[in-house]
């Protein structure tokens, strides 16, 4: 097992076949979304948000288990804080060099709304995480994304869907090398009064990393919850009291402002009542919303060619509290939605005394903010500044959250049949029951296996996926495929996790490499005569080549090495690759042997001829005893001497020292054995000439 461990550590990281799906915030807790994807090699961000019920750094998620340097990609999928409002300090505190993705809805509306949460935070300078000019740089490194549109950045593949939690929420699909990725972030399988339903993909993917906000829970049917609020808000102000509904500045506000207009359209006796939407962002993104109507649904565009649906008839944009005149019964819609500072927090401190007075919580609340706190129903609540007040309000809860329930998630996962599924953005228990209830939802079906897992914040999620390793053969070998049984030699060339083998002059054609030479030139020291360097070359490489350049003498030896002799020096030149660098090596030494040869004015040795008789008889030997007796005939004929082994037969060409033989092995030592005993058989004497 050790030994395994062991080879699977030296396998280089981009060829690695272990996905790693690692939450560093939303792991069992809802709040600070942001999730980490390794594979081949890439590095990849999935959205990086803050929790609300926390300040400062401890909001942020778990930054510190990477290196933002080897981040390659970062995708958000919506504006909501939990979401995005980590990405100033991501872009412009650390040293992220990758490429950031959103639709163009969640970016416009990304920059009001972070501007907005730095105004009313309520924490000192200091434990602020980034400053409006952080958020206004950020921009300038975000890019958009249309929603379909397919993009490729360092060979990872990606495109979103629509994902109906929000104006612009984008559920993203991840390719890398063949394996295939859906992250959801929030999504809505429930078309409401201005957004329409989530898509479901027509790609399966391997995996989906999933929102698991509301556990096992059902919504309620959309007609009888916005029934249940209208008539709550109605009750409130007839008893003569103030209606505060905290919501975040956008998303779900727009839902309930459209289902309040239309109320109190028709009902005329309410119409003295005034609705205000407390929210400086208000007219700003508005003007988003306009534009970006063809992102909702086919009632809303159709409603926009008659007036435009979010123009409010009984609604007052509040700017500011100079404004607000607290005389009567009231509704007041303001942000954020949790209650953790800002003007919900200040109405509700100012409110919750008066038993006529009411709120309603109309969305998903975390733990650990005042929202959620009140629902348990307490006796008294704490002030901003510490001052206990006896809670005499009513407290509502109506989800109009636009997360997903059991029954979404499950025909979602039921229509896509993804191998694995990871369980993120829910509270523990939420999460657990969720993944009991898929598992349970599956096990009796024999043709569908699904793998649920639940991580932990920092815990990653192991799988492997083995890809096949094939190359496509392009561009001239395409051409012209080799016959049967020969084989196919090109160049390898990996790009983006797809292999191509092509020949070197194609590799401009199919990539950004090209082909290239390196000569190479060496010069040396050398005294000695032509006719010595000639006769070493020879007794290393056999044939060499001699012609005249310019009045010096050059030398071709193995074919590609080529030696010009100059007066006292000799210069080396070769085209560089691994064969011919070696052959270079070997020619360089016996230049400097040469050089060393301690013989009387360096002349070469005469090289008496071959005796043939000698050589034949010696050749005869040496075949008899490799091969036995009978291997030869005796006789040779037109000097050319047949070798038999077995059902082999080879001729050998006593003059040229070729051989010939159908079969390669037994050609190739039959060659080097002739050719070491004509070597070894040539006496050679010195000369005397000088």
């Amino acid at each position: 097992m050790a030994a395994k461990r062991k080879a699977e550590s030296q396998v280089p990281a981009e060829e690695s076949d272990e996905l790693l799906i690692r939450p560093l915030g939303a792991g069992q807790e809802v709040g600070r979304s942001c999730h980490l994807l390794e594979f081949k090699g890439k590095k990849i961000l999935l959205d990086c948000g803050i929790h609300p019920g926390l300040h400062g750094v401890a909001s942020l998620p778990f930054l510190d288990m990477i290196d933002p340097e080897e981040i390659d990609l970062m995708l958000v999928s919506h504006f909501h804080l939990d979401h995005s409002g980590g990405l100033p300090f991501f872009l412009e505190k650390t040293k992220f060099r990758g490429r950031c993705f959103m639709t163009h809805a969640t970016k416009a509306i990304y920059r009001w709304l972070l501007s907005d949460y730095v105004k009313v935070s309520n924490i000192s300078t200091e434990e602020m995480l980034y400053s409006e000019t952080d958020i206004e740089n950020s921009m300038k490194k975000i890019e958009t994304v249309n929603f379909h549109q397919e993009m490729d950045v360092s060979g990872v593949r990606f495109w979103c869907y629509n994902a109906g939690h929000v104006l612009g929420a984008a559920m993203f699909m991840i390719e890398i090398a063949g394996v295939k990725i859906l992250y959801t972030g929030d999504y809505s399988r429930q078309e409401d009064r201005h957004l329409m339903a989530a898509e479901v993909p027509s790609v399966r993917p391997d995996i989906v990393i999933i929102e698991s906000t509301y556990g096992t829970h059902i919504h309620e049917n959309r007609e009888e919850r916005e029934h249940r609020f209208t008539s709550l808000v109605h009750d409130i102000v007839n008893r003569g009291g103030r209606c505060l509904i905290p919501v975040f500045a956008l998303g779900r506000a727009q839902e309930l402002l459209l289902i309040l207009d239309e109320y109190w359209g028709q009902h005329p006796e309410l119409q003295e009542i005034p609705i205000y939407y407390a929210s400086q962002l208000a007219k700003k993104c508005m003007s988003v919303y306009q534009t970006y109507i063809n992102a909702m649904n086919e009632k809303i565009r159709r409603q926009i060619s008659i007036s435009n649906p979010f123009v409010f008839k009984h609604i007052i944009n509040l700017k500011n509290m100079e404004q607000f005149e607290d005389i009567g019964p009231s509704v007041v819609l303001a942000s954020p939605g949790m209650m953790q500072s800002g003007l919900s927090r200040e109405l509700f401190e100012a409110w919750c005394t008066d038993k006529r007075n009411g709120c309603i919580i109309a969305g998903y609340c975390v733990e650990g903010t005042l929202a959620k706190h009140i629902l348990s129903e307490p006796s008294e609540i704490t002030t901003m500044t510490g001052q206990k007040l006896p809670l005499k309000c009513s407290v509502d809860y109506i989800s109009f959250s636009a997360h997903a329930d059991y029954q979404q998630t499950s025909e979602f996962l039921r229509a896509l049949k993804p191998p694995h599924v990871v369980l993120v953005h829910g509270e523990a228990n939420e999460m657990a029951r969720l993944k009991a209830a898929l598992i349970r939802e599956y096990e009796d079906d024999s043709e569908y296996k699904m793998e649920v897992h639940n991580p932990r914040n920092t815990s990653a999620v192991e799988l492997h996926f083995r890809g096949e390793k094939m190359a496509k053969v392009v561009g001239e070998l395409a051409a012209q495929p080799p016959a049967q049984g020969h084989k196919l030699s090109g160049i390898l060339v990996k790009r983006n996790f797809n292999f191509h083998l092509m020949t070197p002059k194609d590799l401009h054609s199919y990539t950004d490499l090209a082909m290239s030479t390196v000569t190479q030139r060496l010069s040396m020291a050398y005294s000695g005569t032509v006719q010595l360097l000639t006769f070493y070359l020879s007794q290393l490489a056999g044939d060499v080549t001699q012609s005249s350049v310019g009045g010096n003498v050059v030398l071709q030896v193995f074919g590609s090495v080529t030696v010009t002799v100059q007066p006292r020096m000799v210069l080396v030149e070769w085209v560089s690759n691994p064969v011919t660098d070696m052959y270079a090596d070997s020619v360089v030494t016996v230049i400097l042997r040469a050089e060393r040869d301690p013989m009387p004015q360096k002349n070469i040795p005469s090289v008496l001829s071959v005796d043939k008789a000698h050589f034949h008889e010696c050749l005869l030997e040496t075949l008899q005893e490799m091969f036995g007796s009978q291997c030869t005939d005796k006789l040779f004929q037109r000097d050319r001497l047949v070798v038999r082994m077995d059902d082999r037969q080879a001729v050998i060409n006593l003059d040229t020292l070729d051989v010939e033989c159908e079969d390669e092995s037994l050609q190739q030592l039959l060659h080097g054995v002739v050719t070491k005993l004509h070597q070894a058989v040539t006496p050679i004497r010195p000369s005397t000439k000088p």
